[in-house]
């Protein structure tokens, strides 16, 4: 008989910054609609920098993992996926190659997956998409448009044609391959969301962050060169007064549609409730995690 016990979500988050993290789950359980218990963490910084690396093997056990979550996704990140490699950090270049052995599984099993900002780089690469920063974005709010792929798609359900969404990314994808299905586009960035197979999704906006996380970070992440600092009071007055609904719908949506998966996605020979926690490292209860106010 199938396993029809419900399984959590993976949030896989590669910030160092505790806080970051901390106000990423947050924000992501709120918004996703998460029931207690739902959602479990993963921070792939600490784990490749604490296990030793093995050339061209992952340091961990990717399969077990996804079969012992309902679906993934990939928050965003502080690192670029089109950066010079001669200026990645050793944990950049080992989260990297991580995310490339996941996704190696994750698009042969068209396994639930959701890439916010970051994996759209992430996905993208691994998919041969011309990733740069011809199209980036400042930290901000702007306007998409759903295309009329995306129309039909489940993820988009309920979402309106044309949305606000929040940005701010200095790279993006200025060529999709040919594996890859337009979703959402915009004026800035044409790429804004995407698919490559029937479940395996990314998105260059957020969907997981609300108006309170996106301003946390940006205070956050203030002399990362993500918005001009002269301009800062403007921009945090324009997303104060910016009303921002639809994004989270499509982290709602992928959470109904995948949260209670009871083995479609499984593996080869791999039973679903095979157990992968002692694979998954730094886990803690989302709800207990807030951040300081800032």
């Amino acid at each position: 008989m199938p396993n029809t016990a419900a399984q959590p979500v993976l949030l896989i988050q590669t910030r160092a910054d505790d806080v970051a993290v901390a106000d990423e789950l947050r924000s992501t359980a709120a918004l996703g609609e998460f029931a207690p218990g739902q959602l479990r963490s993963l921070r792939l910084d600490r784990e490749v920098a604490e296990r030793p690396g093995h050339a061209g093997a992952p340091c961990l056990d990717w399969q077990q993992i996804m079969n012992a979550h309902a679906a993934i996704i990939l928050g965003g990140s502080p690192f670029n996926s089109s950066d010079p490699a001669e200026s990645k950090t050793p944990v950049q270049r080992r989260v990297e190659s991580e995310l490339r052995f996941l996704l190696d599984l994750v698009v042969a099993q068209d396994y639930p997956f959701l890439g916010a900002c970051y994996g759209v780089g992430a996905l993208g690469v691994h998919q041969g998409a011309v990733v740069d920063t011809q199209y980036g974005e400042p930290a901000g709010v702007v306007r998409v448009r759903v295309t009329e792929s995306g129309a039909g798609d489940p993820l988009l359900a309920g979402v309106d044609a044309e949305f606000d969404a929040f940005v701010g990314h200095k790279e993006a994808v200025s060529r999709l391959p040919e594996t890859a299905t337009l979703l959402v586009g915009g004026e800035a960035c044409p790429v804004q969301m995407f698919r490559v197979g029937a479940h395996v999704y990314a998105t260059q906006f957020h969907p997981e962050l609300d108006q309170e996380g996106l301003l946390f970070r940006l205070r956050l992440y203030a002399h990362h060169g993500y918005y001009d600092l002269t301009e800062q009071q403007a921009l945090f007055t324009a997303i104060e007064a910016a009303e921002v609904t639809q994004p989270q719908r499509i982290l709602a949506n992928f959470v109904r549609r995948y949260a209670q998966n009871t083995g479609r996605h499984t593996g080869p020979g791999r039973s679903r409730n095979s157990g992968a926690t002692s694979a998954v490292g730094h886990e803690y209860d989302h709800f207990d995690r807030v951040p300081p106010s800032v």
